[in-house]
């Protein structure tokens, strides 16, 4: 078998020891005289127990025993610890049976405190190598969470069968030592030890916990062997480890080969089909079961009422809640809250409440409940009501009535909540800490979110995960890239959402392109890079980056792919002038029948919009809303008007506005504006202008771009207007300003800019590019000069743009044929646009600029945008 090194990692090398053998004798016998003062202390707790003693005629060790086993297999587990007290102070005989079944008990009662008392009386008789009793002091320390002395019990016993095997592995499962247990699972066999059915189910229960699928298979494969397939319980694991492992195929292949079903084979196929989303195959499943008189129990029962709150399925919950009555389950507490829950899922709110109301006993559980049907329907008061009303009874929320309520409604009195959940001391609780800050995040608050998130104790990856997230949404980059490194030299490891969250934080404009690649390279060593999330995050970090080419072989290379990721890519390709190339993705989407959203549409659109599509867009547009039944939205409509805008059809632009079914945002007009300053169209941008102010009176934009309108037609009187109502008002406007980033080192420049300590080098370097700019034929545009000074002053003005400078600095400080980058937070004008085409030509660069609106790649003298800018 391929499983582990060929069982080359055995039991004996990974447990832990206890220094000496003789150490730990002498530790059992120092404490052995504890068992007489248990004796004498332990008084019976039942009466009936107290009178077996009166009654039992002799001191018949047969007797005795089966009066231990009698009460045990009753599960009267207390009263066989006061039988087997009371014999011990009695000086009745016991022997390994007697031991062997007290320990059980203590096992189960998880009473650590007696077991160990038992087992220095084993020691003390002489019955400690008894093989019986020998495991039943391995199971009492696996329950009892006592790994250490269990290890130490198992390696002492010069005997060990396959009942103490199955006992040493099943309890590192139920410990959580998955990896101890396929070890001993291994190691047993080697010693030439054959499992049972029990150590099959053991190994098998673990292994569906770790999610260890491919081993379980190989398991699998050893059970057919030794001839256990058609065993019940065995073919019950087989189906559990299956389904928790999404292998529903597998799991009703040996759900239908078993000859012999239990309640349990049928409850556990039941709720792995639930599990894995195949709700149709479970309700045939149940249908199945009525048909072959299978008895429906109360878990079957909740499971399949939990189905029909999935499938909201009201008519089929009202009759299984016929069902439970008929069937005398109707007030259990786990059947009436599955029935609040799936009434609430379907809406029937008034439903759930009257089985609310007729809980005699009502815990945490339905009272949260409750409250979550009550957010979920956007029925706030009640839900507050009912959450006071909780507080009056004297029934105290617990972590999940916390999360519940800022999970549905993290807006909606967020410090009252915050309040609520430091009066009862769970702020430092995990789950409810990650949900109070995911809260504080959601509306902005960061300083608020790191406060709780500091708190909280002990942090898991969940909550290191939504803290990235929150640095990532407000473009902290520097903040997320601390965070990561925190939380790995703390000993964490980050999962898929965390670099999801880490890439989404490097995917800011100002974050360094070099720690995106940095991050992608630790999902590549960690094993998280084909995660759909990440992946997905990869795409977008890589178009946004000015990197279209390594966010396309992200996209190939993707194993599954979600609506995110296509959208990625066309939108994508779209800010990078391929308009294309995102028309050829979006044609891909349609050939394999996807489902589509309004983001797909916005980023078609934007693609036609920038490579000059018109009618393409409006056949693109109408598919969405006659086809697909997409409501368009301000978004869709602001880039139909940019669209015609750009295209100089301003009459069809404001056909769109007049024709919208809501009133133009602030967006639409901007967009209006900013082509009737292209197109000079004085009367629809001073509309435009006017609208906009109303709407945004501290922004600068509409000032500046009406001012710059009226420049350029050259109304320098209005222009003047405009910049004393700008003056008035206190409206500053936006400083334009470009940075690159040269050796993982970020460099900002202003027009003009002086600042930098080569200054005096970058300004030669521009004087030796505006002479060979001029061999080359280079003319300037001073009509991007909405100034009114000489035409002189004008050339110098645009020869020290912020994007030039930024240019120039990159060409001094890298090697001759290095890519440069450049960022800028306002649009490139035309002249820029037109210099920066040269530039790459006659220094033989590639340069990519990203302004407000797009990315530019410039390269032999030409730009993707194809003047579409």
């Amino acid at each position: 078998m391929s499983f582990r090194a060929p069982f080359g990692r055995l039991i004996s090398s990974n447990r832990l020891k206890i220094s000496s053998h003789n150490h730990y004798v002498n530790r059992l016998h120092a404490v052995a005289s504890n068992l007489e003062t248990a004796a004498e202390a332990f008084e019976p707790v039942n009466q009936s127990a107290h009178q077996l003693f009166v009654k039992i005629p002799q001191r018949d060790l047969s007797h005795n025993n089966h009066l231990l086993y009698e009460h045990s297999r009753n599960n009267r587990n207390a009263e066989v610890l006061n039988l087997f007290l009371g014999f011990r102070r009695l000086g009745f005989p016991l022997d390994g049976s007697s031991l062997s079944c007290a320990l059980k008990v203590c096992g189960c009662l998880v009473d650590h405190v007696v077991g160990k008392q038992v087992h220095c009386h084993c020691v003390k008789v002489g019955l400690v190598e008894d093989v019986s009793v020998g495991t039943s002091l391995v199971d009492m320390y696996m329950k009892t969470e006592n790994v250490v002395d269990g290890d130490h019990v198992f390696d002492e016993m010069p005997e060990k069968n396959v009942v103490s095997w199955t006992s040493l592995l099943a309890g590192y499962a139920r410990n959580g030592l998955v990896e101890r247990a396929i070890d001993s699972f291994f190691a047993m066999q080697v010693r030439g030890i054959r499992p049972n059915s029990f150590t099959f189910a053991a190994i098998l229960g673990a292994l569906a916990d770790d999610g260890a699928v491919q081993e379980g298979a190989q398991v699998h494969t050893l059970v057919i062997k030794n001839g256990l397939e058609l065993t019940t319980f065995v073919g019950n694991s087989l189906v559990n480890m299956y389904a928790k492992s999404g292998m529903v195929k597998y799991a009703k292949a040996v759900f239908n080969d078993m000859e012999n079903r239990s309640e349990i084979s049928w409850n556990g196929m039941m709720a792995g089909l639930v599990t894995n989303g195949q709700g149709l195959d479970a309700l045939e499943l149940f249908h199945r079961m009525r048909l072959g008189g299978v008895k429906l129990t109360q878990t079957l029962f909740v499971i399949v009422i939990k189905l029909c709150a999935n499938l909201k399925e009201v008519g089929f919950a009202r009759q299984l809640h016929c069902q439970v009555v008929k069937n005398g389950f109707g007030t259990a507490p786990n059947i009436r809250t599955a029935l609040m829950v799936s009434y609430m899922r379907c809406r029937q709110m008034n439903g759930a409440f009257k089985l609310f109301c007729l809980m005699q006993i009502r815990n945490v559980v339905p009272w949260t409940a409750m409250i979550k049907g009550y957010l979920q329907n956007g029925r706030l008061e009640e839900a507050a009501n009912l959450f006071c009303q909780m507080s009056r009874e004297g029934v105290r929320p617990n972590h999940f009535t916390f999360s519940t309520i800022l999970g549905s409604h993290p807006t909606v009195s967020l410090f009252q909540v915050h309040a609520q959940v430091i009066k009862y001391n769970y702020e430092n609780s995990p789950t409810v800490g990650t949900a109070l800050l995911d809260c504080y995040i959601k509306i902005g608050t960061i300083i608020e979110a790191a406060r709780v998130f500091d708190l909280i104790e002990p942090k898991d990856i969940v909550a290191w995960s939504a803290m990235l997230a929150g640095h990532a949404q407000i473009g902290d980059s520097d903040g997320a890239l601390r965070l990561f490194c925190q939380l790995t030299s703390e000993g964490f490891q980050p999962n898929e959402y965390t670099f999801s969250s880490l890439i989404n934080a490097c995917a800011t404009p100002m974050a360094s392109v070099e720690h995106g690649k940095q991050v992608h390279a630790s999902s590549i060593k960690s094993g998280y890079h084909n995660a759909v999330c990440v992946s997905t995050a990869l795409v977008t970090m890589y178009a946004k980056r000015g990197d279209i080419e390594n966010a396309n072989e992200v996209f190939k290379r993707q194993r599954e792919r979600d609506l995110v990721s296509w959208n990625s890519m066309i939108s994508g390709y779209a800010q990078h002038g391929h308009g294309k190339k995102a028309l050829s993705i979006f044609e891909e989407m349609q050939r394999k029948n996807l489902e589509m959203d309004g983001v797909t549409f916005i980023g078609v659109i934007t693609a036609c919009t920038h490579a000059g599509l018109v009618e393409e867009a409006q056949r693109y547009f109408n598919v969405m809303v006659n086809d697909l039944q997409i409501i368009p939205t301000m978004e869709h409509y602001s880039c139909m008007i940019d669209l015609y805008s750009r295209a100089g059809l301003l009459e069809k632009a404001k056909a769109v506005v007049d024709g919208m079914p809501f009133p133009a945002g602030a967006t639409v007009w901007r967009t209006l504006l900013a082509a009737c300053r292209v197109h000079r169209n004085i009367e629809l941008g001073k509309l435009a202008a006017e609208k906009l102010i109303a709407l945004q009176p501290q922004d600068s934009a509409a000032y500046v771009l009406l001012s710059n309108l009226h420049a350029s037609a050259g109304n320098w009187q209005e222009k003047a207007k405009v910049r004393k109502l700008m003056d008035e008002r206190k409206v500053k406007k936006e400083v334009g300003y470009s940075w690159t980033e040269i050796n993982n080192k970020t460099y900002w420049f202003m027009a003009g800019d002086l600042s930098h300590p080569l200054s005096d080098h970058i300004y030669l370097k521009l004087e030796e590019l505006s002479s060979r700019l001029k061999d080359a034929g280079y003319c300037p545009d001073t009509n991007y000069v909405l100034h009114d000074v000489e035409d002189e002053h004008k050339e110098v003005i645009l020869s020290q743009h912020s994007e030039r400078l930024a240019i120039a600095f990159g060409l001094i400080s890298t090697l001759p044929g290095t890519p440069l980058q450049i960022v800028k937070n306002l649009r490139v004008c035309g002249d820029c646009h037109a210099v920066i085409k040269l530039v790459s030509q006659i220094e033989g660069r590639q340069i990519v600029v990203r302004d407000s609106i797009r990315f530019h790649h410039f390269k032999g003298g030409l730009c993707s945008c194809g003047e579409y800018w």
